[in-house]
């Protein structure tokens, strides 16, 4: 009986200590953002990477088991579960500043690591039932768009200036924030007019997702203030944002500074393992679905997170998405660390 898919439940760590820090007191609201923030980072930069791949016979039967596929179906109702109950306490509850950030942080956290990045793996399946869940998913973060950037935008511009969430060389993490989410937002509704204009159908039309995506993420909002009042839903907004933000710092450390050559044409050449920065430590790997694995990703899109594989020729992150998450907000720093790494990644032709 294969086993293997049980590591990737440790994800559900995340969602039990948000619980428990939303429904805390003082610093122990902050329990969240110790877990992914402190205790990760230092475990990460304790213990070596591993490059270790699936052989062809074990990538096979994994790439078929199902269970792998109910890890990320059971997120859906785990995230919208810790979402009521937050909404539904967090109005309701006395708390200090102090306790409020921690409860509102937490939550924040859960919309980045299981909402967002659960939504990103859902989305690049074609099944409407993935997709579905993807939407759903994203819902909780109000970034809905973002099923439509990354998947019709991103993955074809990466690594170019034509991409809004591929970080350029020099570029401040803070100001990153503001570019890719305005640009990234823009992009998303020339996206869909561009596809709705192949079919001959207007820009104000209910088969328009991005009109769709607002419509139903303000009718969210509405419901929480209607049903739980004005602190929960603009607490559920914050929280919103900090899973936003988690998202687009993660951006920024999977792209940094690396570009595609344009060639004479005018196209890019071919997306390669070495347009993105990956990380192979463990722990990171596990709570976030492989996500750090990401040259993998983007050499192959369609491959389910179970089955991404090291490269050798990919650039190597110093340690796992959360510590280097925490540097890049130290730009001086990150640019000190990174500038070298950059330098060093030799030029491949294929």
């Amino acid at each position: 009986m294969n086993i293997r898919f049980l590591k990737y439940s440790i994800v559900f760590i995340i969602p039990m200590v948000a619980y428990f820090s939303i429904s805390s007191s003082g610093w122990w609201t902050f329990s969240t953002v110790i877990l992914v923030y402190a205790l990760l980072p230092l475990l990460e930069f304790l213990f070596k990477p591993n490059e270790k791949n699936l052989d062809k016979a074990e990538e096979e039967l994994v790439a078929e088991d199902r269970v792998y596929d109910y890890l990320l179906y059971l997120v859906v109702p785990v995230q919208f579960a810790l979402l009521y109950y937050f909404v539904s306490v967090i109005g309701t509850i006395e708390s200090t500043g102090l306790e409020l950030a921690g409860r509102i942080f937490s939550m924040g956290i859960t919309c980045g690591a299981l909402g967002i990045n659960v939504a990103h793996e859902l989305g690049h399946r074609k099944g409407k039932f993935e997709q579905f869940l993807a939407k759903a998913l994203l819902l909780t973060s109000l970034y809905m768009h973002f099923n439509i950037e990354h998947n019709r935008g991103h993955h074809k511009n990466v690594s170019t200036h034509k991409d809004p969430s591929s970080a350029r060389r020099g570029e401040w993490v803070h100001f990153f924030w503001i570019r890719s989410m305005v640009m990234g937002y823009i992009s998303s509704w020339k996206i869909e007019a561009a596809r709705l204009k192949k079919m001959s159908v207007g820009v104000i039309s209910l088969q328009n997702e991005m009109l769709k995506f607002q419509i139903i993420q303000l009718a969210f909002i509405a419901a929480i203030y209607w049903s739980f009042g004005l602190i929960s839903m603009l607490c559920f907004i914050a929280a919103a944002l900090i899973g936003i933000i988690q998202l687009e710092t993660v951006n920024y450390i999977e792209h940094y500074g690396l570009s595609r050559i344009q060639k004479d044409s005018g196209q890019y050449e071919r997306v390669q393992p070495w347009h993105s920065w990956n990380s192979n430590h463990t722990l990171g790997r596990l709570f976030l679905f492989e996500l750090s694995r990401h040259s993998d990703h983007h050499f192959l899109a369609s491959k389910k997170y179970q089955i991404l594989q090291h490269h050798d020729q990919s650039p190597q992150m110093p340690t796992g998405y959360p510590g280097m998450m925490l540097l890049s907000l130290v730009p001086p720093l990150w640019f000190a660390i990174m500038h070298n790494r950059i330098a060093n990644i030799s030029e491949i032709e294929v």
